[in-house]
This record gives structure tokens, C-alpha cells and sequence, in this order.
């Protein structure tokens, strides 16, 4: 995970020199909001995959957790972005916004805090593992349930909210499984641990609506995508005797991108491998982030692969 340079509220600090002290609010209480965002090297450049809207999130979460004088804007944010990738030297790599609550007493009153901001970024392969995007992932259905939406504020991507995420991927995983599903309070299917998913039955896909989710950016481009192809998306509640008759599963995010399901709950999905639909869909996600699908230009905010090779 290691990188050269972490922007940290306006400068470039050595990787080694990026910390914080042990008595940081968002250290003790879960203050604090992260994004996710993927750069892809292109034949133009490096591509930074919807910039915008994930900054936009990131801007919006801040607002959800109840931070009332952020300093930067989403213009700012995104120069910091590019400065960052550049000084690294990267063309490909994640990135990671995280605005944290800082200094100040320790206690749960966010406004006797100050939010900073740190941009980190480095090369990191696709979240479930390179032979997933081939083989797909067996997964099972938690026995943690996703947070009430009046309790943690689910559409936002708060650090604290993902205690729950990683006491159910960490079982998951102790289990012999790849990644977990969880239900709502309801019991109807809300996302993984860390992506959303998608069932196929009949040439139609189907998703959980999302009250209940946090609204994947990845989770809208798969959809627009999947209406490019010609399939209609319906969203609506799911169970979890759909998921093991659906023909297809499959889940996306950004760290994951977009991955097959072939188990569940060790319930075959299907022919137990990726299938035609979501290889169609998996295809198009790659060439789009590769820059070389037809929303490329609208979704992928390209760089000078000099600039950038030369760290300016």
C-alpha cells in the first residue's frame, strides 16, 4: 500500500511522516469519512473514474456525519486528487479521501473538532482477488444485520459505520467464505460488506432499492451500462431464497469492480461460474474504465501520462 507522498489538508507529506496523533478523535469514536476511487492507465493517460460524483459523496457524507464548516471544496478536492497521483507517479492506482476529526478534547461533540483532510493513493489489484474476476466468489448470507438507516445514517460512508462490515467480511472469511451478504432489519437483502449486488433471472437484472444501501457509484454505472446493452433493471426488495434460484449474481464497487458470484450459503448460482450477462457487463465496465467504451470520455477525467510519469 505504500506510496511515495499522502496529501495531507494542502501538502504533499512523506509517506513515513503521514500520522496522527494517538489521541485523534476519529481514532476513538469512528468521526470520520472516506471515498474510494480508482484511476485506470489509459492510451491517453491516467483515467480518474467519476472524480466528480465520489467527491461529491465524500462532500455529502461530511454533511450527513454533521460536520458544519468543511474548508474545501469539491474543485479543491479534486486538484488535491490529481496532485497526488502525479507526485506518486502513478498511472494506475486507488485513492483514498479521508476526512477525519481532529484535535480538540476527546469527546462525541463534533464541533469541538477540527475536520482534516489526507488524500492517500497506491497500487492495490482488484479487492476479491485477481482469479475472482475469472471465477467468481463464494460468499455467504451474515448473520449481521445492516444497520437501521436512523441509527448510523447508511448513505453515508462514515468510518465508524464499517465496524459492522468488518465483523461480517471477517467472519465470512474465517468461514471459508470470500465475502458476506448482508439483510436489513427487514431480513430482505441490502449489499456485501463492502459492494452491491446484482441478481439476473430471465435476461432481466435486479437490485435491492436503495433505501436501505449506500448508493454505489460503481452500483449506477453498471446500470447505465446494463441499459447500453439492452437489459432492463428492475429495483426492488429482494430475499434470500431469490438469491439461490437467480441464474447470475454478481457484485461491483470500486475496489472490487465488478466480480461474479458462483456459491452461496454453498447453494450452486446458476452453472456455478460467471455468467453471459455478467461477462457482457464485467466487459463493458473494463473497457469503459480502460477508456475505451462509449461513456470513457463522459466518466474517466484523463491526465498527461508525461505530467504524471515526470510527478508535476
Amino acid at each position: 500500500m505504500k506510496s511515495d507522498y499522502i496529501w495531507m489538508d494542502g501538502e504533499l507529506v512523506p509517506y513515513k511522516d503521514a500520522t496522527l496523533h494517538v489521541l485523534t478523535p476519529a481514532l476513538h469514536y469512528g468521526l470520520g469519512v472516506f471515498e474510494g476511487i480508482r484511476c485506470y492507465d489509459t492510451s491517453r493517460g491516467p483515467g480518474v473514474f467519476r472524480l466528480q460524483e465520489h467527491l461529491e459523496r465524500f462532500v455529502n457524507s461530511i454533511s450527513v456525519l454533521g460536520v458544519e464548516h468543511f474548508p474545501y471544496t469539491v474543485s479543491e478536492l479534486s486538484d488535491a486528487v490529481h496532485m497526488t497521483i502525479r507526485a506518486n507517479r502513478f498511472s494506475e492506482c486507488y485513492i483514498r479521501p479521508l476526512m477525519y476529526m481532529a484535535d480538540g478534547p476527546l469527546g462525541l461533540n463534533l464541533d469541538v473538532s477540527r475536520p482534516a483532510v489526507s488524500i492517500a493513493t497506491w497500487e492495490w489489484g482488484t479487492y476479491l482477488g485477481k482469479a475472482a474476476l475469472e471465477t467468481g466468489v463464494h460468499m455467504m448470507v451474515s448473520s449481521f444485520t445492516r444497520p437501521q438507516p436512523n441509527s448510523v445514517m447508511t448513505k453515508a460512508k462514515i468510518t465508524g459505520n464499517y465496524v459492522n462490515s468488518a465483523l461480517a467480511k471477517t467472519l465470512a472469511v474465517r468461514s471459508g467464505f470470500d465475502e458476506a451478504i448482508m439483510l436489513d432489519p427487514e431480513g430482505f437483502v441490502a449489499e456485501c460488506s463492502g459492494e452491491n449486488l446484482f441478481l439476473v433471472r430471465a435476461g432481466a437484472l435486479y437490485s435491492p432499492p436503495k433505501a436501505l444501501m449506500l448508493e454505489g457509484i460503481t452500483r449506477d454505472s453498471v446500470i447505465t451500462l446494463a441499459g447500453d446493452l439492452g437489459y432492463q433493471v428492475v429495483e426492488e426488495p429482494v430475499t434470500r431464497d431469490q438469491l439461490y434460484i437467480a441464474d447470475e449474481i454478481f457484485v461491483c464497487g470500486t475496489a472490487a469492480e465488478v466480480v461474479a458470484v458462483r456459491e452461496i450459503d454453498f447453494r450452486k448460482i446458476g452453472s456455478g461460474k460467471m455468467g453471459p450477462i455478467t461477462s457482457q457487463i464485467q466487459e463493458a465496465f473494463f473497457k469503459t474504465v480502460r477508456g475505451e467504451g462509449e461513456r470513457s470520455n463522459d466518466w474517466l477525467e484523463i491526465g498527461s501520462k508525461t505530467e504524471y510519469s515526470a510527478g508535476i
